[in-house]
Protein backbone atom coordinates (compact mmCIF):
# COMPACT_ATOMS: atom_id res chain seq x y z
CA UNK A 1 0.00 0.00 0.00
CA UNK A 2 1.13 3.45 -0.79
CA UNK A 3 0.28 6.27 1.64
CA UNK A 4 0.06 8.74 -1.15
CA UNK A 5 -2.05 7.10 -3.68
CA UNK A 6 -5.56 7.78 -3.81
CA UNK A 7 -8.29 5.62 -5.51
CA UNK A 8 -12.02 7.47 -6.66
CA UNK A 9 -14.19 5.12 -8.26
CA UNK A 10 -17.20 6.47 -10.35
CA UNK A 11 -20.53 4.99 -10.84
CA UNK A 12 -22.32 7.81 -11.20
CA UNK A 13 -23.25 9.31 -14.44
CA UNK A 14 -25.83 12.46 -16.03
CA UNK A 15 -28.59 10.73 -14.78
CA UNK A 16 -27.75 11.97 -11.01
CA UNK A 17 -26.30 15.16 -11.79
CA UNK A 18 -25.63 16.64 -8.21
CA UNK A 19 -23.08 13.48 -8.07
CA UNK A 20 -21.00 14.48 -11.13
CA UNK A 21 -19.50 17.76 -8.95
CA UNK A 22 -18.00 16.62 -5.58
CA UNK A 23 -15.64 13.65 -7.09
CA UNK A 24 -13.53 15.39 -9.44
CA UNK A 25 -13.46 18.31 -6.70
CA UNK A 26 -11.96 15.62 -4.23
CA UNK A 27 -9.70 14.43 -6.96
CA UNK A 28 -8.65 18.06 -7.34
CA UNK A 29 -7.82 19.06 -4.12
CA UNK A 30 -5.72 15.78 -3.18
CA UNK A 31 -3.28 16.89 -6.30
CA UNK A 32 -3.24 19.87 -4.97
CA UNK A 33 -2.33 18.20 -1.57
CA UNK A 34 0.19 16.14 -3.55
CA UNK A 35 -1.81 12.75 -3.35
CA UNK A 36 -1.09 10.76 -6.60
CA UNK A 37 -4.50 10.27 -7.41
CA UNK A 38 -6.42 7.84 -10.03
CA UNK A 39 -10.27 7.52 -11.06
CA UNK A 40 -11.75 4.65 -11.87
CA UNK A 41 -15.14 5.12 -14.36
CA UNK A 42 -17.59 1.81 -14.45
CA UNK A 43 -21.15 1.73 -15.01
CA UNK A 44 -22.83 5.06 -15.76
CA UNK A 45 -19.73 7.25 -14.74
CA UNK A 46 -17.88 6.17 -18.28
CA UNK A 47 -21.06 8.34 -19.58
CA UNK A 48 -19.38 11.03 -18.20
CA UNK A 49 -16.51 10.92 -20.65
CA UNK A 50 -17.99 10.34 -23.48
CA UNK A 51 -17.01 13.79 -25.63
CA UNK A 52 -19.91 16.07 -25.86
CA UNK A 53 -22.20 14.11 -22.47
CA UNK A 54 -20.14 15.96 -19.80
CA UNK A 55 -21.00 19.77 -21.48
CA UNK A 56 -24.58 19.19 -20.83
CA UNK A 57 -24.84 17.59 -17.00
CA UNK A 58 -25.05 20.50 -14.14
CA UNK A 59 -24.44 19.54 -10.99
CA UNK A 60 -26.13 22.76 -9.88
CA UNK A 61 -28.61 24.83 -11.80
CA UNK A 62 -26.83 27.50 -13.00
CA UNK A 63 -23.13 26.33 -12.26
CA UNK A 64 -20.57 25.11 -13.98
CA UNK A 65 -20.82 22.02 -16.54
CA UNK A 66 -19.02 18.82 -14.97
CA UNK A 67 -16.96 19.18 -18.28
CA UNK A 68 -15.44 21.85 -16.17
CA UNK A 69 -15.04 20.03 -12.93
CA UNK A 70 -13.40 17.16 -15.37
CA UNK A 71 -10.48 19.64 -16.99
CA UNK A 72 -9.69 21.22 -13.30
CA UNK A 73 -9.01 17.26 -11.90
CA UNK A 74 -6.85 16.64 -14.84
CA UNK A 75 -5.45 20.19 -15.69
CA UNK A 76 -4.12 19.21 -11.93
CA UNK A 77 -2.81 15.85 -12.47
CA UNK A 78 -5.62 13.12 -11.52
CA UNK A 79 -5.35 9.98 -13.80
CA UNK A 80 -8.44 9.08 -15.66
CA UNK A 81 -8.86 5.29 -16.58
CA UNK A 82 -12.33 3.81 -17.87
CA UNK A 83 -13.26 0.14 -17.33
CA UNK A 84 -13.74 -1.71 -20.69
CA UNK A 85 -16.59 -3.52 -19.19
CA UNK A 86 -18.73 -0.52 -18.59
CA UNK A 87 -17.65 0.62 -22.42
CA UNK A 88 -19.03 -2.16 -23.52
CA UNK A 89 -22.53 -2.06 -21.49
CA UNK A 90 -22.96 1.08 -23.15
CA UNK A 91 -22.25 0.34 -26.44
CA UNK A 92 -19.18 2.97 -25.98
CA UNK A 93 -16.11 2.62 -28.73
CA UNK A 94 -12.99 4.33 -27.00
CA UNK A 95 -12.37 6.55 -29.64
CA UNK A 96 -15.97 8.43 -28.27
CA UNK A 97 -14.24 8.87 -25.36
CA UNK A 98 -12.28 12.50 -24.13
CA UNK A 99 -9.00 12.69 -24.48
CA UNK A 100 -6.49 11.37 -21.63
CA UNK A 101 -8.25 8.56 -20.24
CA UNK A 102 -6.56 4.98 -20.23
CA UNK A 103 -8.96 1.94 -20.71
CA UNK A 104 -8.32 -0.75 -18.41
CA UNK A 105 -10.03 -4.21 -17.66
CA UNK A 106 -11.99 -4.65 -14.58
CA UNK A 107 -9.13 -6.31 -12.39
CA UNK A 108 -7.19 -3.43 -12.47
CA UNK A 109 -9.94 -1.95 -10.43
CA UNK A 110 -8.58 -4.45 -7.55
CA UNK A 111 -5.12 -4.27 -7.94
CA UNK A 112 -5.49 0.15 -8.07
CA UNK A 113 -7.51 -0.40 -4.47
CA UNK A 114 -4.86 -2.76 -3.10
CA UNK A 115 -2.25 -0.45 -3.89
CA UNK A 116 -4.07 2.62 -2.53
CA UNK A 117 -3.99 3.97 1.30
CA UNK A 118 -7.57 5.84 0.40
CA UNK A 119 -10.42 4.39 -1.76
CA UNK A 120 -13.68 6.57 -2.47
CA UNK A 121 -16.77 5.19 -4.14
CA UNK A 122 -19.67 7.88 -5.47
Amino acid sequence: MDEDKVLIIMTSGPETPRRCATPFFFATLACAMDYDVTMFFTIDGILLLKQGVADTVYPKAGGKAAIDFIREAMEAGVKFTACTAATELHDIQVDELIDGVKMVGGAAMWQMAEECKTVLTF
